[in-house]
């Protein structure tokens, strides 16, 4: 009776969605045939067709580009470091909001805990093991390893530190130490291996982190400064704003490596990568600048009335009042635009000269072994996957924070 039920209401929902007329009829049959051909022919390259030994053969060249062989250790102790850091950074942070009441304090059983770990970040994983499976050495397999249970042990010890009362001296010692711990990872790296010596993926991701990470704050500088009261101030943001949003980012980074030597000598003048990081900031705080505008426009003046009426100075009503309410309403803006500098990166292989992930896929396919055979194919939908993955999971952690924050509902 239920199997009859449920056949029944399956129909009556086809025919409310795909064949309520003739019209929608007809665009249901064609663009599902067209679903299946191109569901087909993908299975087919990914399974039967598409070569992807050159994959294998040059998943390092295409992760972590030229770094020499002697260092590698580093990158591993740094990814083992970083997964440390965000598993603390997250726990700290569930556990302030509880003690705040901002979230209610519910026990959650490790196995939900896993659930939920494995229904936000199913992709990477799934992404990391197929890495895994491609590489030829044990390393790889024992760094993830070690980076899961550093974050286990950050993600534990996180919330015993969080529901401390610290007090501001304790409060600013976290503060610093959470800063500090990347910073030190960076120089443990970089005193090793300049990064005009990076590249593969792992440019692309140090490119973007350092842009996002500068850019922000930027951004919201000139934000303020165009909605500032005083003449000057105004009038530079709004120029370097307009300004910068005109002009192509492919032009600033050409301006970027081929002009900048004929104003600044050779001695003094930043490597490549360097140059890449504040094109990308300049360029994205300009854009992020207009976002969260948008996003002061739509705090209701009752609230900057309210603040006054209670006595903030001006700095409290923007810090306390007026900030986050904006740089709430706009955050899919600020995500979209984030995951457009991370694609953006790639300029910097062509503009630059750097060996980004998409320069190496498409240099491996001349190397000795696999020139003439036509691999292109293979090499961008590795780096397309690569890109994806990341740009796919930032999205969903952005709706997920969307939800938990309300945006939209109240």
């Amino acid at each position: 009776m239920s199997t009859t039920a449920h056949r029944s209401g399956a129909m009556v929902w086809a025919r409310r969605n795909l064949f309520r007329s003739p019209l929608d009829g007809a665009l249901t049959i064609v663009f599902g045939a067209l679903s299946l051909w191109l569901l087909y022919k993908t299975f087919s390259f990914v399974f039967i067709t598409g070569r992807w030994d050159i994959i294998r053969v040059n998943l390092r060249l295409l992760m972590i580009g030229r770094f020499p062989e002697a260092h590698v250790l580093r990158l591993a102790v740094t990814v083992v470091g970083l997964a440390a850091w965000g598993g603390f950074l997250a726990g700290f942070i569930r556990a302030r909001q509880i003690r705040s009441g901002r979230v209610p304090d519910i026990a959650r059983t490790p196995v939900a805990l896993l659930r939920d770990i494995g229904a936000r970040l199913w992709l990477p994983g799934v992404v990391v093991l197929l890495l895994l499976i491609l590489s030829s050495t044990l390393g790889p397999w024992i760094t993830v390893g070690l980076a899961i249970l550093a974050a286990i042990a950050g993600r534990l010890l996180g919330p015993f530190v969080g529901r401390q009362k610290l007090g501001p001296v304790g409060s600013a010692l976290v503060f610093l130490g959470l800063g500090a711990v990347p910073a030190a990872l960076y120089y443990y790296v970089v005193t090793a291996v300049g990064f005009d010596d990076w590249g593969g993926f792992m440019l692309n991701l140090f490119l973007a982190a350092c842009s996002i990470v500068l850019c922000f704050p930027l951004g919201i500088l000139l934000a303020l400064g165009r909605r500032s009261t005083l003449p000057l101030v105004r009038v530079v943001c709004t120029t370097y704003i307009e300004l910068v949003r005109g002009a192509p980012l492919f032009v600033l980074l050409l301006l970027a490596n081929v002009a900048l030597g004929f104003f600044v000598p050779d001695s003094l003048a930043p490597s490549t990568s360097t140059r890449a990081i504040v094109v990308f900031t300049l360029f994205t705080a300009a854009y992020m600048a207009e976002i969260i505008r948008g996003g002061l426009q739509s705090v209701p003046r009752g609230q900057i009335e309210a603040a006054k009426a209670v006595g903030l100075s001006p700095v409290r009503q923007t810090g306390y009042i007026v900030l986050p309410q904006a740089l709430r309403n706009v955050i899919p803006a600020q995500i979209g635009q984030l995951i457009s500098l991370f694609k953006d990166t790639t300029l910097a292989g062509i503009a630059m000269g750097l060996f980004e992930l998409l320069n190496v896929a498409g240099a491996i396919t001349a190397q000795e072994q696999f020139r003439g055979q036509g691999l292109i194919g293979e090499t961008i939908t590795f780096a397309a996957l690569m890109f994806w993955t990341v740009s796919f999971t930032r999205s969903r952690e952005s709706q997920r924070l969307e939800r938990r924050l309300g945006v939209g509902d109240r």
